[in-house]
């Protein structure tokens, strides 16, 4: 048995999080076909058909691989949260490069105001969540770290 049959390998922590077999995992969106608007992930359908929520178009949403660079839009530095979790850490919403908002962690800067700018570029990273299933699976997640 190989290592890589040994080991199986992480699960994405969210549903828009790629993870293909032959490539570096990636971030996925929607972008409509009309209004060139994006979206972070899949568009949930309304009445049986997906429906960009810019424009109103039907149906002309097409799946877009989201930029793995931006900047930072908001933050809150978290200095108190559920046990186990350590902190302080800083809980960021980037708006991605070439389109779609995302909140996650930014991590590799100090938690102060005065390490972080607003605009500041980020860049998005995959790294274990830290947690498994009951199975023992692993799981891959995004965060953020200053470009």
């Amino acid at each position: 048995m190989s290592l890589a049959e040994a080991v199986p390998a992480p699960k994405p922590i969210v549903r828009c999080l790629r993870i293909p077999d032959d490539g570096p995992p990636y971030l996925e969106g929607s972008k409509c076909a009309v209004c060139e608007e994006v979206f972070v992930g899949e568009r949930p359908p309304t009445g049986g058909k997906r429906v960009c929520a810019r424009c109103g178009g039907i149906e002309t949403l097409t799946p877009v691989r989201l930029a793995d660079t931006g900047t930072l839009y908001n933050y809150t530095i978290v200095h108190r949260s559920f046990p186990g979790t350590a902190v302080p850490f800083i809980s960021a919403i980037v708006k991605l490069d070439g389109g779609g908002v995302l909140r996650g962690n930014l991590i590799d800067v100090e938690p102060t105001p005065e390490a972080l700018a607003f605009d500041m570029p980020v860049r998005v990273v995959f790294r274990d969540a830290g947690r498994q299933d009951k199975d023992g699976n692993a799981y891959l997640s995004y965060f953020f770290t200053p470009a």
